[in-house]
């Protein structure tokens, strides 16, 4: 269940303990067991299929070494270009993977989402319409999808 994920403020690749081949084996340990609790309690509660549980991380990482101050431990290189985000119940359909990167995890290589269409559909996912929700910023009616208005719900990803 983890993804690439190692935790927010963690600099990673910089020492032996926490290159992507230590680190990211003992973070998945710590969270897998909660994040499974999570989403059984739920399920038996009864409230999993009315709670979209949204799980993800900072922007795109990479298994390559970032080489920050010399270090020659395998890092996990900043890039723009993809994420990974995983989601469960609230109308998502289950046991999917959507979307791939290159081998190297660095370019969209299949179905690419950006961050307005997930804005988007996890908003319909809510029963709100992205296209007519805004809000007024410094005043200007804003929307989470962006001024544009292109984006689109992904229904592939909808139960």
């Amino acid at each position: 269940m983890c993804s690439s994920s190692i935790g927010a403020g963690t600099s990673t690749g910089t020492g032996a303990g926490d290159d992507i081949m230590t680190a990211l084996p003992r973070k998945c340990k710590e969270v897998d067991q909660a994040i499974a609790a999570l989403i059984v309690d739920l399920k038996a509660q009864g409230l999993l299929d009315d709670t979209l549980v949204v799980w993800g991380g900072e922007f795109g990482r990479t298994s390559m070494n970032e080489a920050r101050g010399g270090s020659t431990f395998l890092g996990r290189d900043h890039h723009p270009h993809c994420y990974t985000i995983w989601m469960a119940g609230g109308g998502i359909k289950g046991g999917i993977n959507y979307g791939q990167t290159d081998e190297f995890g660095y370019f969209v290589s299949e179905n690419q989402v950006g961050v307005h269409d997930l804005q988007a559909t996890i908003l319909h996912l809510m029963g709100l319409d992205a296209h007519k929700l805004s809000y007024a910023y410094q005043g200007l009616e804003q929307r989470l999808i962006g001024p544009e208005g292109n984006a689109k719900v992904v229904r592939e990803l909808l139960a």
